[in-house]
């Protein structure tokens, strides 16, 4: 029941990274910080649909 979802950087809202999880065992959404190249910078990644 993995399924892929994308992250979107919350300062520039570019898609960067794609990942899997199991929807079934974690519903809510994935926050990560992570490095966005546009930005140049660490920042948080929310997981969009």
């Amino acid at each position: 029941m993995r399924e892929f979802v994308e992250f979107e950087c919350t300062t520039c809202r570019r898609r960067n990274y794609t990942g899997d999880k199991n929807k079934k065992a974690h519903p809510e959404r994935l926050e990560l910080k992570k490095f966005c190249p546009f930005c140049r910078k660490h920042t948080v990644h929310k997981e969009q649909k």
